[in-house]
């Protein structure tokens, strides 16, 4: 069985760093928490020191329950254990996520005024905003792990709610770049900006029409081990299909380079496979689905040979674009071209 220090230690050291300062600031020591995650405390000031996943979740769910306070020291008051289980049980009647975001963002300010959060939709992008309206407490690495958790926490459980991932755009912070800066990458999947006005992340406004799918049986069960929605981004993707099927509708360039497309969605071709794979269906098949349709909107609404149509739509020759068509419409292109200005 793999230890909790066994995997890659992606994350940065200065978040671990930021929890021990919540245990100095309390007069607690950390040292039984450390050990459980089998972190050396003195590796924590090397260059490039970072510590895995599972010893993040291991740490910080340790110093949660010993210091009684989920915020870990950010905020000018403690969270007591469970504050944020509320929290989510608040959300869990909505109808859909956005309004499941706007009540869970509500009623964190009733726990803290220290920082607000609020989302915005504006056209086809939604924004999450944190804005600090009190100060977070501690050192420059508090000021850092605040906001980053904040951010996934509620970006995690959003996910979760849906049962789907949600696939940033776009994420920013308020403090200057860090030197472990190409671990955001790793944290949000997404270009990352610093020195903003204030932090936040943005994604496709469609997210926010996804239902809420858990019930109060299944909150039972993600509260016993919630950590993981923060510390792990989460895998399914219900609009997948859609924001493929938008790229390739409008880039039909894409439809010959499976590279392009995945680095357009933010995965990698195998979890763009994988993740199609889960939804029933293929990237062949979503590339035909696409192709079928520049294929007949261009022979019904242009002059375009046939032969350039079949290359405009990733087909080597005309013949290999006619037999595909036809196993689309039980048509030629012609036959289809004729049928329809007649």
């Amino acid at each position: 069985m793999p230890t909790p220090d066994s995997a890659p230690r992606a994350t940065p050291a200065a978040f671990i760093r930021a929890i021990l300062g919540a245990y100095e600031r309390q007069g607690r020591d950390p040292a039984l928490a450390l050990a459980r995650a089998q972190i050396d405390p003195a590796s924590l000031a090397l260059p490039g020191a970072g510590v895995t996943a599972a010893q993040l979740e291991l740490m910080a769910g340790r110093a949660m329950r010993e210091l009684d306070d989920e915020a870990l020291g950010w905020f000018s008051r403690r969270l007591p254990w469970g504050s944020y289980g509320l929290l989510a049980r608040g959300s869990l009647t909505a109808p859909d996520l956005h309004t499941a975001m706007r009540r869970w963002f509500r009623h964190h300010g009733l726990l803290t005024d220290d920082v607000a959060l609020s989302i915005e939709v504006e056209g086809e992008v939604a924004r999450v905003r944190l804005r600090e309206s009190g100060r977070i407490n501690g050192d420059e690495d508090m000021r850092e792990f605040c906001p980053v958790t904040l951010l996934r926490n509620a970006i995690g459980y959003s996910c979760w709610l849906a049962d789907s991932r949600i696939a940033l755009t776009e994420a920013w912070f308020p403090f200057p770049e860090p030197d472990h800066a190409g671990a955001y990458g790793l944290l949000f999947g997404c270009p990352v900006r610093f020195g903003a006005g204030d932090a936040g992340v943005a994604f496709d406004a469609r997210y926010l029409a996804l239902p809420v799918r858990r019930d109060e049986a299944a909150m039972r069960e993600m509260l016993r081990n919630a950590l993981p929605l923060i510390v792990l981004r989460y895998r399914r993707d219900r609009l997948l299909l859609r924001r493929a099927q938008a790229l390739l509708a409008t880039k039909p360039d894409l439809l010959a380079n499976a590279e392009a497309l995945a680095g357009a969605l933010n995965l990698s071709v195998r979890s763009l496979h994988r993740q199609l794979a889960r939804e029933g269906t293929t990237l062949q098949a979503l590339k035909d689905e696409a192709r079928k349709a520049e294929a007949i909107r261009l022979l019904d609404r242009s002059h375009r040979p046939v032969k350039q149509i079949a290359a405009l739509t990733g087909f080597a020759n005309e013949k290999s674009f006619a037999r595909a068509f036809r196993g689309w419409t039980g048509v030629t292109p012609a036959a289809w071209r004729a049928g329809n200005r007649s």
